[in-house]
């Protein structure tokens, strides 16, 4: 049997949360009261603070965590956005000390958990690439060793000498990415890391870990793609609100952790909008989608969707800046995470979307909704051609689809049987020749 080169044994941790209290507005005598009740309570109990702060709440990201990993697994942690993933990850990594239980880790480990970590933007890439690779462990000879692969892989021969301050975003992540992929630990911490750039660039990505887990190494994966975990992984943990709900193999865990999202009261189910942002809290800085809504054609709400109907999918968003020439996405994917259709403004030149500075909305209209009857995943994304994601959200909201029987069959087209219900016509010669 082989034996665990990880081992987690009731880990816990705990954040303490505070709640701002409203003051709109403080005068003179609010901030003498306040300054003559601290020296109170230093009195009464020798500290300034009070003895109870309703404004302060304990939160436990995670709780009684239990599980061992034995060397060579390929291990993927799915869980809902909140479940305590990411707070694993980073106690696994050292970066974060937990509040309870203990863990034992050994080998050489690495964390791909926020990429580009460690960059400094006013120097070359060529530097970067050392200065990030001691970041992340690697010594001058193995850096040197693995230089040209980095740069290949990254795909920035041309700017190598450049400062980084005057890369994309895209070329910016492709060198983090490319840095961080070319160690070589005996475990490996990924999180969501497989998101960055095109995606073109997420393929290469998602082979270049092919090769990492393909090759031995002990490998700790998140992500909310379930084709990526399947793909790559072959044991499931499944954290749900800081606790283990279940740890298997991982097609029978990825199948439980879809069924209980199907179960779990979803928003949007039956609503006609999809919020994601409100408008009072966005950053004037930042691209940002702010709603999908769902229409009939005439731009009534249309409350239920059905197979075959006619639909707009309003997209609603805020730009920062004037643009010319940006491009909308908009996304459907099954809850497993399949792609099934991606629209982009990008393609139809006679529909150039420029972005204006504050609100814009823009309408993907579908003439027939060819999905069967189930739920689905949307997604939304605002990006310039051929170059970097502005902003994406690939699970902004959940679509229901009811079914619909046009031909009378009794057999209304589910998901569980198919996906498209694609219409077609037969021409039928039963016989061809004695």
């Amino acid at each position: 049997m082989s034996e665990p080169i990880i081992r987690v044994e009731n880990l816990g941790k705990k954040y303490l949360i505070r709640h701002q209290q409203q003051e709109p507005y403080t005068a003179l005598r609010d901030v003498i009261t306040n300054g003559v009740k601290s020296l109170g309570r230093i009195l009464v109990n020798g500290t300034g603070e009070k003895l109870e702060n309703p404004s302060r709440e304990e939160f436990w990201a995670l709780k009684d965590v239990s599980f061992e990993i034995n060397r060579g697994d390929r291990v993927g942690i799915i869980g809902r956005n909140g479940a305590g993933k990411s707070t694993l990850l980073k106690i696994l990594s050292r970066i974060t000390e937990p509040t309870t239980g203990r863990i034992n880790i050994k080998g050489r480990v690495a964390s791909l958990l926020e990429v580009g970590t460690g960059f400094h933007p006013e120097l070359t890439g060529r530097e970067n690439i050392y200065l990030n690779g001691a970041i992340l462990g690697m010594g001058k000879v193995e850096i040197k060793k693995n230089f040209d692969e980095i740069v290949a892989f990254a795909e920035v021969e041309k700017f190598l000498d450049t400062p980084v301050k005057r890369y994309s975003s895209g070329m910016y992540v492709r060198l983090a990415f490319a840095v961080a992929a070319h160690l070589e630990p005996e475990i490996l911490l990924v999180d969501e890391v497989l998101s960055v750039g095109d995606l073109a660039f997420q393929e290469k990505c998602l082979g270049k870990m092919e090769d990492v887990t393909s090759s031995g190494k002990t490998v700790v994966f998140i992500s909310h793609n379930m084709e990526s975990i399947k793909r790559l992984c072959s044991v499931g943990v499944y954290l749900n609100s800081g606790l283990i709900n279940k740890i298997g193999d991982i097609e029978s865990v990825s199948r439980l952790y879809i069924n209980d999202n199907e179960v779990n009261d979803m928003k949007n189910n039956d609503s006609s909008i999809i919020t994601i942002a409100n408008n009072n809290v966005i950053d004037n800085d930042y691209f940002f989608v702010i709603s999908v809504e769902i229409l009939e054609l005439d731009g009534n709400p249309k409350e239920k969707v059905f197979t075959w109907d006619k639909v707009i999918f309003r997209i609603k968003f805020h730009s920062p800046v004037n643009l010319n020439n940006g491009s909308v996405i908009f996304q459907l994917s099954t809850l497993a995470g399949t792609v099934i259709s991606l629209c982009s403004t990008q393609p139809d030149q006679s529909k150039i979307v420029n972005f204006k500075k504050g609100i814009n909305q823009v309408d993907c209209v579908f003439e027939k909704l060819l999905l069967s009857s189930g739920k689905y995943v949307i997604g939304v994304g605002l990006a310039i051609p051929n170059a970097e994601w502005l902003f994406r959200k690939f699970d902004a909201g959940v679509l229901y689809v009811y079914p619909k029987d046009v031909f009378q069959s009794g057999l209304a087209p589910e998901s569980s049987r198919y996906l498209i219900p694609q219409e077609c016509s037969w021409r039928v010669d039963n016989y061809i020749s004695s």
